[in-house]
């Protein structure tokens, strides 16, 4: 018996919580199965299991190591039928994103998607923890910015563009800066992720340079950014196709266009490439370069 049938043993008699059960489900005697319990803790040198006459409990150990078995036995099962149906891209596609960018780029090409492809089931994590691929945590991730040398492959979907903004009601309390040094007797909304610097680039006679911004208030995302401007609270510098809403709204007014040096970030796609990697993995890639083009 290979490490396989013991990981499907267990995971069975754990989700039965049975021995006779799960020894019917597999067409084995109990004794069997208990035997199969007993070589793995004595392996593991822990009990995954606490067994009485009545119960049956599965330890912290037990369920760590049953969390664990369950992603094994689904990847694996996955990977067979993917590997013996590749005209049919099918199995769970896990999409990772910021949580800004996931919800303005990411979430409203979805639908689309599914419908093309229904046998992919598509999981997605909005966070702004940059999750580790080549450690299986996510099979595609969507990130802006420079990308750090890596074995991974990426391809390009596009570009943002950066714009400062505020809402009305701050700038009738405040008045509206007219240069960027006016900036300076103004709150503006920092940015604290990663220990980002406090400068703000612009651009005036073709002369390219940086201010540094000072305000009351700082956050690690442009979404809460874009929220603290709105509510009045002060100046942002934020993603222009974040806002886009709210300035044809009126709910935020853009400042400063003038001075606009044009800088973004790119955005792309970033997966394990190569001659093995999975239909869906590339079918999605596709889609995300078709849509956002």
């Amino acid at each position: 018996m290979d490490i396989t049938d013991e990981l499907e043993i267990f995971t069975l008699v754990a989700e039965t919580a049975s021995f006779s059960a799960a020894a019917r489900r597999l067409n084995l005697a109990p004794s069997s199965i208990a035997r199969v319990l007993d070589r793995m803790e004595a392996r593991l040198g822990v009990r995954l299991l606490l067994r009485t006459t009545r119960s049956l409990t599965v330890t912290p150990e037990g369920a760590a190591y049953l969390s664990c078995a369950r992603r094994i036995l689904t990847d694996l099962r996955e990977t067979e039928q993917q590997i013996t149906d590749q005209s049919s891209p099918r199995g769970r596609l896990r999409v990772s994103s910021s949580l800004l960018y996931g919800r303005t780029f990411v979430i409203p090409l979805l639908g689309e998607f599914i419908q093309r492809y229904p046998d992919i089931l598509v999981d997605i994590n909005l966070t702004d923890t940059v999750v580790d691929i080549a450690a299986g945590q996510a099979d595609v991730a969507v990130r802006l910015g420079p990308l750090p040398d890596s074995s991974l492959t990426s391809r390009r979907l596009g570009a943002t563009h950066k714009v400062i903004i505020a809402a009305p009601s701050y700038l009738a309390r405040r008045g509206t800066p007219q240069v960027p040094e006016d900036l300076l007797d103004h709150d503006c909304i920092g940015f604290n992720f990663k220990r980002a610097a406090p400068t703000w680039p612009f651009r005036k006679d073709g002369h390219d340079y940086s201010l540094t911004i000072k305000g009351h208030v700082e956050t690690n995302n442009g979404d809460t950014q874009g929220q603290l401007a709105a509510e009045g609270i002060g100046i942002a510098r934020v993603c222009a196709e974040t806002v886009a809403d709210a300035i044809q709204a009126g709910r935020l007014v853009p400042l400063l266009e003038a001075f606009n040096p044009g800088d973004g970030e790119e955005i792309h796609a970033v997966f394990l490439g190569g001659t093995h990697t999975p239909a869906r993995v590339r079918c999605f890639v596709d889609y995300l370069v078709e849509r956002f083009q």
